[in-house]
């Protein structure tokens, strides 16, 4: 049986797909695949993001996964942090303005910018 936030992960990859982002596993990486992908459990300085989005080899979002009944709106604070984190392996700040928080079926973006 599949824990809550294993069952979020699950419908957040249906979603994605269905909008044509490739999903890879952080150890088996290759951002050349496509012009969208969503990288799963990308280590930060700040933790494992759930989900790192790329578009053309850039970060430009995160995905935090949470079980049914989280209030969405209290993850806001660990997005943020995923979302200013250096990436580990290239040491890059990252400049990520979109993060989204996602239960079974609610997913929420939030401008970063503003």
């Amino acid at each position: 049986m599949l824990n809550p936030e294993n069952e979020a992960r699950i419908n957040i990859d249906y979603q994605l797909k269905q909008c044509g982002w490739s999903i890879q596993d952080y150890r088996q990486i290759n951002l050349s695949a496509g012009l969208g992908i969503a990288v799963r459990e990308y280590p930060t300085d700040s933790g494992e993001a759930d989900y790192l989005l790329f578009i053309e080899n850039k970060p430009v979002g995160v995905i935090e996964a949470k079980k049914e009944g989280t209030i969405l709106t209290s993850v806001h604070e660990q997005s943020y942090r995923y979302a200013t984190a250096k990436i580990k392996v290239s040491k890059i700040f990252l400049m990520i303005f979109f993060t989204y928080f996602s239960i079974l079926k609610v997913i929420i973006l939030r401008n970063q910018n503003k």
